[in-house]
């Protein structure tokens, strides 16, 4: 099965020029998740996962499948002053400006080995700001895993030498 077939083309979302991959058809169709679920574990089988990292939001859709899958620990990152607790935060630059990811102070623990998972990697700025969350609360990065990676936007410089695992390639 292609993957693929389940992503939509958007034009012109959320603004005029942008080109979006909405997974929503992927999700509803229940063979589609399962095969997306076995294709980013792939990469995984021999790996041992403490914490997995959800993006929000739509990281969070397979970040929880992954979580159970490796019996580890879920934690959500999100925009700031949607998490409860104490949190730490990391700022990364957008194409119009600046936006800040939180996480719990407590979610990761020094030495934790964390698996980061968002639905695309795109320009990397994201996911860089989620790899300085982990690295500031003593965690060890074991992969960064995306549904969809849009290689033309050269995402992957961004995240250095770790390890970098898409389901599917533009």
């Amino acid at each position: 099965m292609s993957l693929q077939k389940y992503i939509r083309d958007i034009q012109d979302f959320p603004k005029p020029g942008i080109g979006f991959k909405d997974i929503t058809p992927l999700l509803m169709s229940p063979q589609a998740r399962k095969e997306t679920l076995e294709v980013l574990l792939s990469t995984l089988k021999d790996k041992k996962i403490d914490k997995v990292i959800g993006v929000e939001s739509r990281g969070f859709f397979f970040g929880i499948l992954l979580a159970d899958a490796l019996q580890a620990g879920f934690v959500p990152v999100r925009k700031p002053h949607k998490l409860p607790f104490t949190t730490i935060s990391a700022s990364y630059d957008l194409e119009y400006g600046t936006d800040t990811l939180e996480m719990h102070i407590d979610a990761i623990h020094k030495g934790d080995r964390v698996l980061i998972h968002d639905d695309v990697l795109a320009t990397g700025g994201t996911a860089n700001a989620v790899c300085e969350l982990v690295e500031q609360l003593g965690g060890e990065i074991v992969q960064c895993n995306f549904l969809m990676e849009l290689t033309f936007l050269n995402g992957r410089e961004k995240l250095g030498s770790n390890a970098i695992f898409a389901a599917i390639t533009y």
